[in-house]
């Protein structure tokens, strides 16, 4: 019997032993790129793995040994070094077999010893929550990766084993690995440009997290795709053909999106299957950039091309390296086809990414590491490391490489703030807190003073210098990214708005009661309670403060609002005769300047100044009460308010500009340039030395002529200070003309 059971153990070992020969036997096929010795390096690598995995088995009763020959023949796909396909055999020997460094390093040298020791690392990492699991683990194998590339993607290629025998693992850990995979290896691979990684990582990992949807979308993907053989196989035979008579070799290869993207825009886009149309797709592989461009061109003659949908990534590659030319055409029976043309050097980068150019390395070998692909973003990550020592703050800010839609910055402190791409210093403010947003007067990046307005990058460290007069201003909604930021701003402005016009209406409403003979009358003090409680039925109002902020906006009538309350005094028997009779004391002129609203520019909300004619001080200006609008100023000579004041004279009121304002105001003008080099240049110079803020540059649609007109959008303190500019733009070399630009009288 024991006899027996010995020799079942002999032959099992006997049939283990075959397997992982055989195995070994396939991957020695793919090492034909490496020299005899290096081939040799990889057998010695071998032999001492099979030896130390002996006895040891997989969960699907496998022996251990063809998992490290799994991870080694994709590295050998990736035509990785000899080291590297080394350390992939080796991988587990320290963890699983109780090898230790020293003893690596005399067998198979230090780079080797190296390389395992890494992958060794990133797999001992246990820590209480998840999130700081991932972001330890994440940065320890970011941090090997910064040191050598191949760690990443020796443990890439491990993870590509795992995920494709998940199926054999206990159920309970599909949800973590899955997750894991999706969250942290998927998109590393995507980064590293690793294409067919990527996408067969986010399908294996949809498999196993969504394993119902998983095969909804598996058979309605199929059943599509046998509906639709013979309209994909015409569409290629007729492609080919089109091709060939053009005299232009290519590959042709069809192509299908993933189960998990076509998952991942349904759940997006909330989109049923039938909706999602490119789901089928061709590559064309041609021999020279000038190719793909000309089979664009051959391609749309063929069929129509669907409009926003074409892409080139050729001119502006991605940031991994991949390009490729992308179009969608309507192909036959209306369905959307998706071409992407490239050439052979472009598709091994599509396809292998950072791995591709393992294969430059043998042909130059003084290169460094430093200088391939991928690793200038390693180095960064290693910067930014040395900089935080708290995991999960690192995992968050290295998301942003991964993830390119949002931007990571510094606080002084060192805090990390995530936000949208594109944020500027007043998203970030406001990200603090609403009070610092509120009353942000000034801001440093990197220690250097920079505009408000100013887009963070990556790694930026935003400091924000507050006072406690300073406040939200309007010109801020239109360069903030953040709903957190735009909702604060605008709240503040409504607040503002409404005190300001409280005040402004107050004034109107003063102004209104004199020429009824009343003053003093605007107060709420209790002996005009009774008259107030009447109005305010008849207004509808709330409050006295809601009535006059009505005013101020321009809701009401101050005039009609006063002519009631004369009335209802006049019921209580109060007249206005002695106010009347001193008021007729006053000259004419008097009166004007008692009715006149006097403008400064400190008024902010509760006074515009017209887009159409742009008022400076100096100028002859109106006003006019908008309906909700508060008071907008207009020159007198405007169009958009001479048609205002034919339809609506009871609207406009009299205003003055304040003898010295407080704050510069916007004006624009058009400068007609001869066209030529540096033009720009020497006016925004001359802008300069004239004192001028620029604040917008519109040049037009227009194709360049001998001449153009600039439109510039400028600050100035008044009349005076636009003739002075004028004349130093007059005296610019490449300016024809300078006229100030007014919309004057267009339809409104």
């Amino acid at each position: 019997m024991g006899h027996s059971s010995h020799a079942s153990t002999e032959s099992a070992r006997q049939h283990a032993s075959n397997a992982a020969a055989a195995s070994f036997a396939a991957l020695t096929a793919k090492l034909d790129y490496l020299g005899g010795p290096d081939i040799e390096q990889v057998r010695l690598a071998y032999r001492f793995a099979d030896e130390g995995h002996l006895g040891q088995l997989r969960k699907n009763g496998e022996p251990y040994i063809t998992h490290p020959i799994a991870v080694a023949a994709q590295c050998a796909e990736w035509k990785l070094d000899a080291q590297a396909l080394m350390a992939a055999l080796l991988h587990d020997v320290m963890e699983d077999c109780g090898t230790t460094k020293i003893e690596l390093i005399e067998r198979f040298g230090a780079p080797v010893a190296e390389l395992v020791d890494g992958l060794t690392k990133l797999d001992k990492l246990h820590f209480t929550t998840r999130e700081e699991n991932q972001a330890e683990s994440f940065r320890k194998m970011l941090l090997a990766m910064a040191r050598d590339v191949r760690v990443i993607l020796i443990k890439l290629a491990d993870r590509s084993h795992n995920m494709r025998t998940l199926s054999d693992m206990p159920r309970s850990k599909w949800a973590r690995i899955s997750t894991e995979t999706l969250e942290i290896y998927a998109p590393i691979a995507h980064r590293l440009g690793l294409n067919q990684t990527y996408r067969e990582l986010q399908d294996l990992a949809f498999r196993h997290l969504r394993p119902w949807r998983y095969t909804v979308l598996a058979k309605a993907v199929a059943k599509a795709r046998s509906r639709r053989r013979d309209l994909i196989q015409k569409v290629q035979s007729d492609v080919e053909a089109s091709f060939s008579n053009h005299g232009m070799p290519i590959r042709i290869a069809g192509r299908e999106k993933t189960l998990y993207s076509i998952y991942q825009k349904m759940d997006s886009k909330h989109l049923s299957f039938a909706q999602v149309t490119d789901i089928y797709g061709f590559r064309i592989i041609v021999p020279t950039i000038t190719d793909c461009y000309t089979a664009l061109g051959l391609l749309h003659q063929m069929y129509k091309p669907v409009p926003g949908k074409f892409k080139d990534h050729i001119a502006i590659a991605k940031i991994n390296g991949y390009q490729s030319l992308h179009t969608t055409l309507v192909g036959p029976a209306g369905i959307n086809i998706e071409f992407q043309m490239r050439t052979e050097a472009m598709h091994l980068v599509a396809e292998s990414g950072v791995a591709s150019h393992w294969l430059y390395k043998v042909n130059n070998p003084h290169e460094t590491a430093n200088d391939r692909l991928g690793t200038q973003w390693l180095q960064s990550l290693l910067d930014i490391q040395s900089e935080t020592r708290d995991a999960a703050e690192f995992w968050d800010h290295v998301k942003v490489d991964l993830f390119p839609d949002a931007v990571y910055v510094f606080t002084p402190k060192s805090r990390i703030m995530a936000l949208p791409r594109g944020a500027t210093v007043v998203d970030f403010a406001y990200a603090i807190h609403s009070n610092i947003g509120d009353h942000t007067m000034a801001a440093r990046i990197n220690g250097e003073q920079v505009p408000l307005r100013t887009e963070l990058k990556n790694g930026d460290v935003v400091e924000v210098i507050t006072a406690a007069s300073a406040s939200p201003n309007p010109a801020w909604l239109s360069f903030v990214r953040t709903g957190r930021a735009r909702s604060k701003i605008r709240h503040h402005l409504k607040s503002v708005a409404h005190i300001e016009s409280e005040s402004l209406g107050e004034r109107l409403l003063q102004q209104a009661l004199r020429a009824e003979g009343i003053d003093g009358f605007v107060s709420d003090a209790p002996e005009n309670s009774v008259v107030w409680d009447k109005l305010l039925r008849f207004t509808g109002n709330k409050s006295r403060q809601e009535l006059l902020t009505d005013i101020g906006l321009g809701k009401r009538i101050a005039n009609i609002v006063a002519k009631r309350i004369a009335a209802t005094l006049a019921e209580t028997g109060e007249r206005p005769d002695a106010l009347v009779l001193t008021q007729h004391r006053f000259t004419e002129s008097d009166m004007a300047a008692l009715n006149t609203i006097t403008i400064d520019g400190s008024e902010n909300a509760s006074v515009t100044f017209a887009s159409c004619c742009r008022p400076v001080p100096g100028d002859d200006i109106v006003g006019y009460l908008g309906r909700g609008e508060g008071l907008v100023v207009h020159t007198a000579e405007c169009g958009v308010a001479k048609k205002l004041q034919n339809k609506d004279a009871e609207r406009f009121i009299k205003v003055e500009w304040a003898d010295e304002p407080v704050r510069t105001f916007q004006t624009s003008i058009v400068i007609t340039v001869h066209n030529g080099k540096g033009a720009l240049a020497r006016i925004a110079a001359a802008l300069a030395r004239a004192e001028a803020d620029i604040l917008h540059i519109d040049m037009g649609q227009e194709a360049a002529q001998e001449s153009t007109d600039l439109r510039f959008l400028i600050a100035v303190r008044d009349t005076q200070h636009l003739a002075a500019v004028t004349r130093t733009l007059a005296r610019t070399p490449d300016v024809m003309r300078v006229r100030r630009h007014s919309i004057g009288a267009l339809p409104i």
